[in-house]
Protein backbone atom coordinates (compact mmCIF):
# COMPACT_ATOMS: atom_id res chain seq x y z
CA UNK A 1 0.00 0.00 0.00
CA UNK A 2 1.37 3.39 -1.00
CA UNK A 3 1.48 6.18 1.58
CA UNK A 4 2.10 9.83 0.68
CA UNK A 5 3.51 12.10 3.37
CA UNK A 6 5.28 15.43 3.58
CA UNK A 7 8.90 14.73 4.50
CA UNK A 8 9.69 16.46 7.78
CA UNK A 9 13.16 15.16 8.57
CA UNK A 10 16.12 13.77 6.75
CA UNK A 11 17.07 10.12 6.93
CA UNK A 12 19.52 7.87 5.10
CA UNK A 13 16.55 5.97 3.60
CA UNK A 14 14.97 9.16 2.23
CA UNK A 15 18.28 10.35 0.79
CA UNK A 16 18.90 6.96 -0.83
CA UNK A 17 15.39 6.94 -2.29
CA UNK A 18 15.74 10.43 -3.73
CA UNK A 19 19.11 9.63 -5.25
CA UNK A 20 17.72 6.42 -6.75
CA UNK A 21 14.86 8.37 -8.40
CA UNK A 22 16.83 11.44 -9.55
CA UNK A 23 18.30 9.79 -12.69
CA UNK A 24 14.74 8.83 -13.71
CA UNK A 25 13.80 12.51 -13.44
CA UNK A 26 16.83 14.14 -15.05
CA UNK A 27 19.91 12.82 -16.77
CA UNK A 28 21.84 15.91 -15.63
CA UNK A 29 20.84 16.00 -11.95
CA UNK A 30 23.65 15.52 -9.46
CA UNK A 31 23.10 13.23 -6.49
CA UNK A 32 21.82 15.03 -3.41
CA UNK A 33 23.92 15.22 -0.28
CA UNK A 34 22.49 15.09 3.21
CA UNK A 35 23.13 18.86 3.42
CA UNK A 36 21.12 19.39 0.21
CA UNK A 37 18.24 17.40 1.67
CA UNK A 38 18.42 19.26 4.99
CA UNK A 39 18.27 22.60 3.15
CA UNK A 40 15.29 21.51 1.07
CA UNK A 41 13.40 20.25 4.12
CA UNK A 42 14.15 23.47 6.04
CA UNK A 43 12.60 25.67 3.35
CA UNK A 44 9.45 27.51 4.43
CA UNK A 45 8.11 27.64 0.86
CA UNK A 46 8.75 24.03 -0.19
CA UNK A 47 7.15 20.75 0.74
CA UNK A 48 8.71 17.48 -0.37
CA UNK A 49 5.95 14.92 -0.83
CA UNK A 50 7.18 11.35 -0.65
CA UNK A 51 5.28 8.27 -1.75
CA UNK A 52 6.48 5.10 -0.13
CA UNK A 53 5.47 1.47 -0.36
CA UNK A 54 6.59 -0.88 2.41
CA UNK A 55 9.14 1.73 3.49
CA UNK A 56 10.66 2.13 0.01
CA UNK A 57 10.48 5.52 -1.70
CA UNK A 58 8.54 5.03 -4.96
CA UNK A 59 7.83 8.65 -5.89
CA UNK A 60 8.36 12.28 -4.97
CA UNK A 61 6.91 15.67 -5.81
CA UNK A 62 8.15 19.09 -4.75
CA UNK A 63 5.45 21.68 -3.99
CA UNK A 64 6.32 25.37 -3.74
CA UNK A 65 3.75 27.70 -2.16
CA UNK A 66 4.60 31.38 -2.11
CA UNK A 67 2.96 34.81 -1.84
CA UNK A 68 2.94 37.21 -4.79
CA UNK A 69 1.38 40.66 -5.09
CA UNK A 70 -1.50 38.96 -6.94
CA UNK A 71 -2.09 36.38 -4.23
CA UNK A 72 -0.83 33.08 -2.89
CA UNK A 73 0.41 30.78 -5.66
CA UNK A 74 1.62 27.21 -5.84
CA UNK A 75 3.87 25.34 -8.24
CA UNK A 76 4.62 21.64 -8.67
CA UNK A 77 8.14 20.65 -9.68
CA UNK A 78 10.27 17.53 -9.98
CA UNK A 79 7.54 14.87 -10.06
CA UNK A 80 9.06 11.44 -10.41
CA UNK A 81 7.62 7.96 -9.94
CA UNK A 82 9.88 4.93 -9.96
CA UNK A 83 9.65 3.10 -13.28
CA UNK A 84 8.57 -0.06 -11.44
CA UNK A 85 5.65 1.80 -9.80
CA UNK A 86 4.34 3.70 -12.82
CA UNK A 87 0.74 3.05 -13.72
CA UNK A 88 -0.20 2.12 -10.15
CA UNK A 89 -1.66 5.47 -9.06
CA UNK A 90 1.40 6.85 -7.28
CA UNK A 91 1.54 9.99 -9.45
CA UNK A 92 -2.16 10.61 -8.86
CA UNK A 93 -1.75 10.24 -5.10
CA UNK A 94 1.18 12.68 -5.07
CA UNK A 95 -0.69 15.26 -7.16
CA UNK A 96 -3.91 14.91 -5.17
CA UNK A 97 -2.01 15.55 -1.94
CA UNK A 98 -0.28 18.57 -3.50
CA UNK A 99 -3.65 19.99 -4.54
CA UNK A 100 -4.96 19.52 -0.99
CA UNK A 101 -1.94 21.26 0.53
CA UNK A 102 -2.08 24.18 -1.91
CA UNK A 103 -5.80 24.63 -1.25
CA UNK A 104 -5.26 24.50 2.53
CA UNK A 105 -2.61 27.23 2.26
CA UNK A 106 -4.94 29.48 0.26
CA UNK A 107 -3.24 29.26 -3.12
CA UNK A 108 -5.25 30.82 -5.95
CA UNK A 109 -3.59 28.68 -8.61
CA UNK A 110 -1.43 25.59 -8.86
CA UNK A 111 0.82 25.37 -11.92
CA UNK A 112 3.21 22.82 -13.38
CA UNK A 113 4.97 22.12 -16.64
CA UNK A 114 5.33 18.79 -18.39
CA UNK A 115 7.05 17.79 -21.60
CA UNK A 116 4.61 16.79 -24.37
CA UNK A 117 6.46 13.46 -24.70
CA UNK A 118 5.30 12.50 -21.18
CA UNK A 119 1.93 11.32 -22.46
CA UNK A 120 0.81 9.40 -19.36
CA UNK A 121 1.73 12.28 -17.04
CA UNK A 122 -0.06 14.80 -19.25
CA UNK A 123 -3.18 12.62 -19.34
CA UNK A 124 -3.05 12.39 -15.54
CA UNK A 125 -2.83 16.17 -15.11
CA UNK A 126 -5.81 16.71 -17.40
CA UNK A 127 -7.80 14.00 -15.58
CA UNK A 128 -7.08 15.74 -12.26
CA UNK A 129 -8.48 19.02 -13.57
CA UNK A 130 -5.38 20.88 -14.70
CA UNK A 131 -5.80 22.74 -17.98
CA UNK A 132 -3.26 23.55 -20.66
CA UNK A 133 -2.34 27.23 -20.64
CA UNK A 134 -1.48 29.19 -23.73
CA UNK A 135 1.78 30.72 -22.58
CA UNK A 136 5.46 30.75 -23.32
CA UNK A 137 7.90 29.28 -20.87
CA UNK A 138 11.32 30.89 -20.84
CA UNK A 139 14.45 29.76 -19.11
CA UNK A 140 17.60 31.67 -18.31
CA UNK A 141 20.47 29.40 -17.34
CA UNK A 142 22.55 30.88 -14.54
CA UNK A 143 26.09 29.59 -14.63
Amino acid sequence: MTVVDVARESSPELLEGLNRLLPQLSSTASPMTSSDLDELLASETLSLLVASDAGRVVGTLTLAIFPLPTGMRAWIEDVVVDEAARGTGVGEELCTRAIQLAKARGAKTLDLTSRPSREAANALYLRLGFSVRETNVYRYVIE
